[in-house]
């Protein structure tokens, strides 16, 4: 029996500013967005001594993912 690989769809985004920093609110608000479309959360990591950080997600890959990403803009 072959089981298939799943294939995943990642997003990354970074919050804060290089004045600023990340603000926890910010970064709730995106999380609850994101987990309703599905993503999880695999990395959290912090750019530039810390007043950034990027958050690494990937969920499941769809058949109108894909469709979406092959029809040209």
């Amino acid at each position: 029996m072959t089981e298939e690989l799943k294939q995943w769809d990642y997003r990354v985004q970074t919050f804060g500013s290089t004045w600023t920093g990340a603000k926890p609110e910010d970064i709730e608000t995106a999380l609850l967005e994101w987990g309703i479309e599905g993503w999880e959360v695999v990395s959290v990591y912090n750019v530039e001594s810390g007043h950034k950080i990027t958050v690494v997600a990937k969920r499941p890959l769809t058949h109108a993912v894909m469709r979406a990403r092959s029809m040209p803009s």
